[in-house]
């Protein structure tokens, strides 16, 4: 066999072994299976060993590693193999690499295979993406930094965390997007990461006594957290499966978790006499908020004359699209996007073949924000301060629909899932993690589109189209 690009290994006899340089190179795994199913390797005959793995036994037999022919065909892998395939690569399952090729060498022989659901190598697969996406979760959510100074008297933050798989690079973007502007370190067992506001450098594992064990914010932390801490909402097998008891040791809070669970019952009858209880809660159901928002004057928006316009669709949709707030039709129908605006969207999303009846469809901001100009109402953008204290209702809807994928539409719209203001054009097309577990997908909203003309408006309907066909294949490959 020849070819001017060769797979360096071990052979010893028909087995090969292939050395990993890092337990989380997915993209050196993917090179190198490519290579070796048009070589026609069978996967019981490969060894895929991690750093510091026990290859050594074959060094006696090392020479290269076969090299496909240049007629090779190409190797078959649809999306679904791929996305999971990635995330499973993460995964501390030392026969993951042995899993992840059987089952492309499979693929190659029938290409529908990752529709089985019975499939025992299918179902593994599916196991282990499933884990490493909860341990990100985990890692998003009870991540604490405690601040310390250098020798110059510079602040950093230093955070300790134990990961149960190898996900500590996938998620530095994360923490990157999310704590841009601190300089700060995250340390495992498994490696470091090092962020200086402008360059992300890696480390060396690292040990528990390498971090510090608080400063003095932790105490302001501690009391908000106690502060917030709802009697009534408690429930203890919900919150240990959230945030398991091996997380606490990190987290300055997890200290006053026992006392207030025990102070629990005594507290929630202390508020019910003050008739403080029903202000407190985050509404439970989507009728509630609905009731909510109509009474809400907690800005000046909500001061005007105007209506709430609720969000609609399944309780239980997987897609949730969060435009900026009502528009004067809006606000007169009581329903979000029947507008011009709306029956744009109407038009993009059946283009891309996205069912708008399958979709929970809301805005950030439930009022109508606007300037009287003789009979018309003039559409005002909603301020920083009135989109956030607008999160709240936002955030109780998505608690309740609980969708795996969030379009937000518009600055306004990612500033409402986010908390900060972004650039569209830097973080459309990609998907943003969120705590939960969902994902954050922005793209430009509607209305921009109607303000233009020409060819600016069919370049910018032409990238709108390519978001939203994102967002429907990932729904695919969420759905399985």
């Amino acid at each position: 066999m020849r070819s001017s690009r060769s797979l360096s290994g071990v052979k010893l006899g028909t087995y090969y072994v292939v050395h990993m340089p890092e337990p989380d190179d997915f993209d050196f795994w993917r090179e190198r299976a490519r290579g070796l199913i048009q070589c026609d390797v069978p996967p019981d005959r490969i060894a895929w060993v991690e750093p510091g793995g026990s290859g050594d036994l074959f060094a006696h037999g090392k020479r290269r590693m076969p090299v496909p022919p240049k007629d090779a065909p190409p190797v078959r892998a649809n999306r679904r193999f791929v996305s999971l395939a990635r995330n499973a690569a993460l995964h501390s399952d030392p026969e993951r690499f042995a899993l992840l090729y059987r089952l492309l060498w499979r693929l190659q022989a029938n290409p529908r295979i990752m529709e089985d659901k019975a499939d025992l190598d299918v179902r593994k697969l599916e196991e282990l993406d499933k884990n490493v996406r909860r341990d990100s979760h985990k890692m998003h959510a009870f991540v604490r930094f405690r601040l310390v100074e250098d020798e110059e008297g510079d602040e950093h933050y230093v955070a300790w965390f134990e990961p149960d798989h190898h996900i500590l690079r996938a998620n530095a973007s994360f923490f990157m997007r999310r704590f841009s502007n601190m300089r700060w370190s995250i340390l495992t067992p498994r490696g470091s990461l090092h962020w200086d506001g402008e360059t992300m450098a890696e480390g060396p594992p690292a040990d528990r006594s390498d971090a510090p064990s608080g400063d003095p914010t932790e105490d302001l932390w501690r009391s908000y957290y106690a502060s917030i801490f709802n009697p009534a909402r408690l429930k203890i097998g919900a919150m240990l499966k959230e945030m398991p008891k091996k997380y606490w040791k990190n987290m300055p809070e997890a200290a006053l978790i026992p006392e207030l669970v025990a102070g629990a019952q005594k507290r929630e009858s202390a508020m019910v006499e003050k008739g403080t209880l029903e202000f407190e809660e985050r509404p439970e159901t989507l009728a509630a908020i609905d009731k909510a928002i109509h009474a809400c004057r907690k800005c000046p928006i909500g001061q005007l004359d105007n209506h709430a316009v609720m969000g609609e669709g399944p309780q239980d949709a997987a897609l949730m699209i969060v435009g900026e707030q009502p528009g004067d039709q809006e606000d007169q129908q009581g329903r979000p996007f029947v507008g011009p605006a709306g029956q744009l969207l109407d038009a993009h999303l059946e283009k891309v073949g996205i069912d708008r009846r399958a979709a929970y469809v809301t805005n950030t901001v439930k009022h109508f924000k606007y300037v009287q100009r003789g009979k018309r109402r003039i559409h005002q953008s909603p301020g920083a301060k009135e989109i956030d204290t607008c999160r709240w209702w936002i955030e109780s809807e998505r608690a309740i629909v609980q969708p795996k994928l969030i379009l937000a539409m518009g600055a306004s719209a990612a500033r409402g899932m986010l908390g900060k203001t972004v650039s569209i054009t830097k973080v459309r097309g990609e998907p943003i993690a969120l705590e939960d577990g969902s994902e954050l997908w922005v793209t430009a909203h509607p209305s921009y589109l109607l303000r233009l003309d020409g060819p600016a408006r069919e370049e910018q309907a032409r990238l709108f189209d390519a978001d939203l066909a994102a967002v429907k294949e990932r729904l695919e490959e969420l759905a399985g």
